[in-house]
């Protein structure tokens, strides 16, 4: 039982430091999922991206985007910008975990593998015994033969919580726009031209930072 609740607050705490949505931050590489990153073109002309976790609104996303712009604007001395070949991609994944009423956390649990013929597998699991189980509960494992299949792995290698895991679907967005900075008024009639100074004053207030560490 100790054990038992070791792993559930381990799990906690893992959850727990992940359970927030990405702030407005520079990304650990180009393109990715948690942060903005830009790349120069021109003078005048930049390609920005943000991407966010599974926490983190499509929304909130395109603004920081669009914050982005504005600074990289305003630092390079221009008044306006325009939004070029703006898209939002969507990446959906599914995430298979051990049930509540285990309390236990397998990293490998639920393993599933997606092609692009058949769609998703039904998963693979790990036997909390040491054993591996297919989709139809034949067993690969240490020793001995399955009870409801070929295969092997301690108990006849049948786990009897095999069925009792989770899956649920999970969601990440990430904005790109080639970016247009210009001087001046911003062009008439366009609504993908966007004053840059106004941009960073209406959206500060939804503008989320890294927490500072003390010390």
């Amino acid at each position: 039982m100790k054990l038992r609740h070791l792993l559930m607050a381990a799990s906690a705490a893992i959850l727990a430091a992940c359970a927030t949505s990405t702030p407005y931050q520079p990304a650990s590489k180009a393109g990715g999922f948690d942060g903005f990153s830009q790349t120069m073109i021109e003078n005048d002309r930049a390609r920005v991206t943000f991407g966010g976790n599974s926490l983190t609104e499509r929304e909130t996303v395109e603004n920081y985007l669009l914050y982005r712009a504005a600074e990289i604007a305003t630092e390079r001395g221009f008044d306006h910008f325009t939004l070029a070949e703006r898209e939002t991609e969507q990446k959906t994944r599914l995430r298979a975990s051990p049930g509540i009423s285990r309390g236990l956390y397998d990293p490998y649990f639920g393993y599933s593998f997606y092609r692009p013929r058949y769609g998703w597998s039904r998963g693979y699991a790990f036997s909390r015994f040491g054993g591996f189980y297919g989709p139809r509960g034949r067993g690969y494992g240490r020793r001995g033969f399955g009870q409801r299949g070929f295969g092997f792995g301690p108990s006849f290698g049948y786990d009897p919580f095999f069925d009792d895991y989770d899956v649920r679907e999970i969601t990440k967005y990430r904005a790109t726009a080639e970016v247009k900075f210009g001087r001046g008024a911003k062009p008439a009639n366009k609504d993908n031209a966007f004053n840059a100074r106004e941009v960073l004053k209406n959206l500060a207030p939804t503008i989320s930072y890294p927490e500072q560490k003390e010390g």
